[in-house]
C-alpha cells in the first residue's frame, strides 16, 4: 500500500504510542486497585481512574520530558556542533538557510516565506517554538495534576493541603521532572556521541556505514 509505504514511520509509531499508552492505562489501574485494597477502600473504576490526577499527572510528566527533549535538541543542533557525528550538522558547510526571501521564490518552497520578514523570522524558528509550546503545556498539565494528586493523599491522611501554586514549589514536582529531564539529556548525549563511531544501515539517524569516523552530519 502506497500509504504505509510513504507514512509507514509514523503508523508504526503512533501505533506503538497506542500500544504503550493502553499498558500504562490498564496496569496503572491495576496498581491502583492493589493500593486501594491494601488500605480497605474501595477501587475507582477503569473511567473514573481514567481521569484522575495520579494517571494524568503520570502521563504529563513523560509527555514533559520528551518534548523539552526533542525542543532542546532541535534549538541546540541549529546553534552548536559536535564533529564526527550525525546528529550534527557540518560547520564546513555554507550556510542552508541564508537569503530565505531569494529562497521563497524556489519551486515547492512553502508560501509562508512569501509572507514578509516577520512571516519568514518565525517560520523558520516554527518547529522549536511549537516543541517548546508543547513543553510548556505538558508541563502545566504535569504540575496541575500533579498537586491534585498530592491533594487527594492529604485530606486521605488527614494533613494540610497545598494550594497548586503553592505546589509548584514543591520538592515532589521537580523530582518527578528532574528524574526525567535528566534521562532523556543522557540519552540524547549517548546518541550524538555513539553515532561518531557506529552504524545503522539506511537510517537517517546514521552516518553511511563506510563514511569516515570524521564525517559530520548524515
Amino acid at each position: 500500500m502506497r500509504l504505509l509505504k510513504d507514512n509507514g514511520l509514523t503508523i508504526i509509531l503512533l501505533l506503538l504510542f497506542a500500544a504503550s499508552i493502553i499498558g500504562q492505562w490498564l496496569t496503572g489501574w491495576h496498581v491502583a486497585l492493589e493500593d486501594a485494597s491494601r488500605h480497605g477502600e474501595p477501587g475507582l473504576s477503569l473511567a473514573a481512574y481514567t481521569a484522575s490526577p495520579e494517571f494524568l499527572a503520570a502521563v504529563f510528566e513523560n509527555w514533559e520530558s520528551e518534548f523539552l527533549q526533542m525542543s532542546a535538541y532541535v534549538v541546540l543542533t541549529a546553534m552548536l556542533i559536535q564533529r564526527g557525528s550525525a546528529e550534527s550538522r557540518d560547520p564546513d558547510d555554507p550556510p542552508r538557510d541564508e537569503n530565505l526571501a531569494v529562497q521563497a521564490t524556489r519551486p515547492g518552497a512553502p508560501s509562508i516565506l512569501r509572507g514578509g520578514p516577520v512571516a519568514r523570522a518565525l517560520y523558520a524558528r516554527s518547529l522549536g517554538i511549537v516543541l517548546f509550546l508543547l513543553f510548556l503545556l505538558s508541563f502545566v498539565l504535569h504540575w496541575t495534576q500533579s498537586a491534585a494528586a498530592a491533594a487527594n493523599d492529604a485530606r486521605e491522611h488527614g494533613e494540610a493541603v497545598k494550594s497548586t501554586i503553592a505546589f509548584l514549589v514543591d520538592p515532589q514536582l521537580w523530582f518527578e521532572s528532574f528524574q526525567n529531564w535528566q534521562s532523556e539529556f543522557l540519552s540524547t548525549a549517548v546518541l550524538v556521541l555513539l553515532s561518531i563511531f557506529l552504524r545503522q544501515r539506511e537510517s537517517p539517524e546514521s552516518k553511511a556505514v563506510a563514511a569516515p569516523h570524521a564525517q559530520t552530519g548524515e
